[in-house]
């Protein structure tokens, strides 16, 4: 098992929107001007050469249609991760919990409580995702806030437990010493199809970090399930993957094994990202398209107020963003001809705007099915009756 170090330091920083702070909890930095929202750019950076027919690619016009709630009652939830048999393990950031949800009936069970976890602000328990062979080891990755610093822990769920609460081992660390802050502390994490840990990491508010390589603020991370640096990093002592990022929230894999991660702009720009090993995604130098030498744009962006993206998943050819400030489900149809992923196929399309307030993650259920998880008691909602919920959805 690997601990990797790296300093932690709490920064404080300010707020530039109502949003509640996680998309543009600003620096005071101006930010560049642009016109329309939801805008589609090329990325500056080379993409993989794929090649599909035409009829494959998605429609350039879909559909997402709440069919049922799964659950509800819900407290702060973020990480959202499926089982093998199809059950869901849903963390919450503030009570440090892991909740199992029955997959038909909606009935949940505790788990347990992760040690350790201390939550403030825009830190706590975050991410969570399952292991790749957890038939056989049976471990749940969770990526949480200390006092000292945000760490990657494994923990063995034992099913069989008999005392209700107590079905998860004591956390076992694999990566420590990512940066924390009240602010910007990513958190989700996800095994790729190459079987890899990937986690994204935010800059506590210190844009320095972003383009600092010997930080892990401001960050992709790829690494083994111990935690160890992986061949195919740029570096190869490092688990850094791509830099230049503020605050990453969304992982995501499509049919190419693309990866794609949404991000939080400062004052203007929301961003989604194709990502690729070594890849500089320019903050704090730039936000949303520049078309500056050295930086990958966006391939997509829109203005903070219609998204502060969070969870992304892929399903029926589209990348689907939940937002949190925009309280919609974005959808984005990828292209899949030949050198022509730095771009949507179509305008991205907003689906239940306002319908069930800030969307905080979107998990692929399998077809043209996603389970989305609400956000209103994290503090900067309006909760209602039943908040916070997960919703299954029904998309094209």
């Amino acid at each position: 098992m690997a601990v990797l170090a790296a300093g932690a330091l709490l920064l404080a920083a300010g707020c530039s929107s109502q949003e509640g702070m996680e998309s543009s909890a600003g620096q005071g930095a101006s930010s560049p001007a642009h016109s329309p929202s939801a805008s589609p750019r090329k990325s500056a950076s080379p993409s993989p050469s794929v090649s599909r027919p035409p009829a494959d690619q998605p429609p350039a016009k879909g559909s997402a249609k709440v069919v049922s709630t799964l659950t509800e009652g819900l407290n702060s939830p973020w990480g959202l991760a499926a089982l093998p048999g199809g059950d869901l393990l849903v963390g919450s950031r503030d009570k440090g919990t892991i909740t199992r949800i029955d997959a038909k009936t909606g009935k949940k069970k505790l788990l347990g409580t992760v040690p350790g976890v201390a939550p403030a602000g825009e830190g706590g328990l975050l991410g969570i995702a399952v292991s790749p062979d957890f038939g056989t080891d049976h471990l749940v990755y969770a990526y949480f806030t200390t006092a000292s610093d945000n760490r990657i822990a494994r923990m063995i769920y034992d099913e069989n437990a008999s005392t209700p609460g107590q079905s998860l081992g004591a956390p076992d660390t694999i990566l420590r010493g990512i940066p924390k802050g009240s602010i910007h502390n990513g958190g989700r994490i996800a095994f790729g199809p190459d079987r890899a840990l990937y986690a994204g990491t935010g800059e506590t508010g210190d844009g320095d970090r972003s383009q600092d390589k010997e930080s892990l603020a401001g960050k992709i991370l790829r690494m083994t399930p111990d935690g160890e640096p992986l061949h195919g990093n740029p570096e190869a002592d490092s688990v850094v993957y791509s830099y230049g990022h503020r605050n990453v929230q969304g992982l995501a894999w499509d049919a190419e094994k693309r990866l794609w991660a949404s991000e939080f702009g400062q004052d203007t720009w929301d961003e989604l990202n194709l990502i690729e090993p070594g890849g500089n995604y320019g903050w704090p130098d730039v936000e949303g398209t520049e078309h500056q030498k050295g930086f990958h744009d966006p391939v997509a962006q829109w203005k903070t107020s219609e998204a502060s993206p969070s969870g992304i998943a892929y399903a029926k050819g589209s990348i689907w963003m939940a937002g949190l400030r925009g309280e919609r489900l974005w959808r984005i149809p990828l292209s899949f001809e030949d050198g022509a992923a730095k771009e949507p196929l179509a305008d991205p399309q907003a689906f239940l705007e306002g319908e069930y307030g800030r969307l905080r993650t979107v998990l692929a259920a399998g077809g043209d099915k996603l389970w989305l998880v609400t956000s209103e008691t994290d503090g900067r909602g309006t909760p209602k009756a039943g908040d916070d919920r997960i919703l299954l959805v029904q998309v094209k």
